[in-house]
């Protein structure tokens, strides 16, 4: 190798775990991800996949690179860096120009690891830590803090290259987007659903992005923040389609309100599993995931819950299940969908005076007016599907 060179590490978790077959396919997958994000963000680099990590070469903005990588599901870290040869002195010589923008007063550690046979060095991994720790002191006069440093110099040695760094951009993990098949996402415009949808990208499904248009009840506005948060998640997952099927929601919605009482907001809650489902059907998809919260509203009760959840066959997954409001609110601020989410949910004009919190079934079917079933496949059939996409 000669000279040092640019690159970024790429990290991942889960991945490392399974079969030889199954690990070669999620990490090809991987590859192509981190490949689409860095080209959807106008980047360069060329990402290759060696033994356990992914690696981009020659980025043209090593630390932007490294932050794209890590809004990819499955990435747990991207580090950006320098390839050296796996010689000390080389090692120690990055390491010490590396120290030229080390924070003043700040402390440090050297984290390394030599990897390969014993004999693919003439050096150990504590030759590195010593050499390459005297460097730094002597280039910053830094203390050394082995237990909570400012600031670590990361050594990675294997036998035919060194990397070394001192930034890590901390990724979702989880595994890679497209390894696990297909599920429909109710999304409503709320602070909950976008997140439920990511948390399963982050899990590696491919996301069908479904939204019921309540009409009146809702407004363009609600709309269009329902797909603005869509769009927000899909700029992570440049490669996969994300367009929102809309469906007019209208009718039903009215015929509800004409209809029923007390449980008029779980019946919606059916209505909008029930599209769903009949998404899923046309998509090919294994699942609904929704953004429910045990207990967060009165639809949401663990009686109500499953009076809802009876309307669909399919398997119903809520992500968020467990989740107290005040994290998902902090998760919705991190993954950039808060703002667009915060606007009044149209299904408040739609909630009775005094909501039902423990339904029986029958109860609730027999309130449903007969044509129903009608009006929610009518409902599916007629929605159109919305791009998300910036071009």
């Amino acid at each position: 190798m000669n000279e040092t060179a640019h690159v970024v590490l790429v990290g991942y978790g889960e991945v490392g775990t399974k079969s030889s077959s199954v690990r070669a396919k999620m990490e090809g997958r991987l590859r192509e991800n981190v490949q689409a994000v860095i080209d959807d963000r106008s980047l360069s680099g060329q990402v290759e996949r060696e033994w356990s990590r992914i690696i981009v070469r020659d980025p043209d903005d090593p630390d932007a690179v490294a932050d794209a990588c890590a809004d990819v599901p499955g990435v747990v870290w991207a580090r950006p860096g320098v390839v050296c040869d796996p010689e000390l002195d080389d090692i120690v010589a990055v390491c010490r120009d590396l120290a030229a923008d080390h924070p003043a007063g700040a402390s440090f550690a050297i984290d390394e690891d030599r990897v390969g046979p014993k004999d693919a060095h003439d050096f150990s991994g504590r030759d590195i830590a010593r050499k390459a720790g005297s460097a730094v002191v002597d280039a910053t006069g830094a203390p050394v803090d082995l237990d909570d440093p400012d600031r670590t110099y990361r050594v990675e040695c294997r036998e035919d290259a060194a990397y070394v760094s001192t930034r890590r951009v901390d990724g979702p993990g989880g595994l890679p987007l497209g390894t696990q098949g297909t599920a429909v996402a109710l999304v409503s415009g709320g602070i909950d659903s976008p997140v439920a949808t990511w948390e399963m990208m982050r899990r590696g499904c491919e996301i069908v992005p479904v939204y019921v248009d309540l009409g009146d009840f809702g407004g363009a506005d609600h709309r269009a923040r329902a797909i603005e948060t869509v769009r927000t998640i899909a700029r992570r997952a440049p490669n996969f389609e994300m367009n929102v099927h809309v469906v007019p929601g209208d009718e039903v919605v009215q015929r509800l309100m004409d209809t029923i009482e007390d449980t008029r907001m779980l019946s919606l809650r059916r209505v909008m599993l029930a599209i769903a489902a009949e998404v899923a059907d046309d998509e090919h998809a294994h699942s609904i995931v929704t953004g429910e919260s045990l207990g967060q509203k009165s639809s949401q009760t663990g009686a109500n819950i499953a009076v809802t959840e009876a309307v669909v066959d399919y398997p119903v997954h809520r992500p968020l299940f467990t989740r107290d409001k005040t994290a998902i609110v902090a998760d919705a601020r991190e993954l950039g969908t808060y703002t667009d989410s915060t606007l009044p949910v149209g299904c408040e004009r739609v909630a009775p005076s005094f909501p039902e919190t423990k339904a029986s079934l029958s109860a609730v079917e027999a309130a449903e007016p007969d044509d129903l079933s009608e009006l929610i496949a009518e409902a599916a059939q007629n929605r159109r599907v919305v791009p998300v996409r910036d071009d």
